[in-house]
């Protein structure tokens, strides 16, 4: 049924399905990691950073991006289309600022980067965007938001997100049990790198993390300062796991 309705992004399948949009959330899935949690003052953005090849340049491959003073974008799924999209986006902040001598707000710009989605699911002789966005900022007011939006042209507000990946899923679960209300900027970086590490499989050599705050640069941590953060999770981790296996010793017992 779907080879007869997959080749034309224009037509609904009997049950009412866009295939060429289920493929390109598929194509989301199949690339590496993306994670944004808000915390109280500051929102995390965390990446899985895929390995490169030996001769490669990694400072030429960027997950994260900036997009205004204020917002950074966050992607998993094809570099080359969030390319495109982040472009668009920075062009659009610009041409905000010119018409209205004002700064856009994060939710403008996930609306903006969410209705270029849509448009491309919906005309002859275009394609999907094969990626999703993780955007985060802060309000005139101060406030840390952050927004999430797919191919198919949604966005939504969110406290705590993962995108791609075959495992994000479980990351967002991860989330979901771990995330409070109010979470300082140390507890949120925290769980951004826990919940990375559920997929990173060489620690903090394959992840990156950015700290958005108010009134502030956005602010790549160090790998130093990253991988003294991941070492410590991972102790901690090891330390929860043995202890586990000797209560369950003693039970035995």
């Amino acid at each position: 049924m779907a080879s007869r309705y997959d080749r034309a992004i224009t037509v609904f399948s009997p049950d009412g399905h866009l295939f060429q949009v289920e493929y390109a959330i598929e194509a989301v899935k199949r690339g590496s990691s993306a994670v944004g949690v808000r915390g109280k003052n500051a929102v995390i953005l965390g990446v899985e950073r895929r390995a490169t090849a030996k001769l490669q340049d990694p400072r030429t491959i960027k997950k994260i991006c900036k997009i205004d003073e204020h917002i950074t974008l966050a992607f998993a799924g094809l570099t080359a289309d969030a390319r495109v999209l982040v472009n668009k986006a920075r062009l659009e902040c610009q041409s905000y600022r010119l018409t209205y001598e004002d700064a856009p707000t994060v939710e403008y710009i996930a609306r903006y980067i969410a209705r270029t989605q849509q448009k491309y699911t919906q005309r002859g002789g275009v394609r999907p965007f094969g990626v999703s966005c993780v955007i985060a900022g802060t309000n005139p007011d101060g406030t840390a938001v952050l927004y999430q939006t797919d191919p198919a042209g949604t966005y939504s507000a969110w406290k705590a997100t993962a995108v791609g990946g075959k495992n994000s899923s479980n990351m967002q679960e991860y989330l979901e049990k771990q995330w409070e209300d109010a979470l300082g900027e140390e507890e949120a970086i925290r769980l951004t790198v826990k919940t990375l590490l559920e997929v990173v499989d060489s620690g903090a050599k394959n992840m990156e993390v950015a700290i958005i705050k108010n009134g502030e640069p956005m602010h790549m941590l160090d790998e130093a300062t990253l991988a003294a953060l991941a070492a410590s999770i991972e102790a901690e981790q090891e330390e929860a796991k043995n202890k586990a296996v000797a209560g369950v010793s003693e039970t035995k017992d």
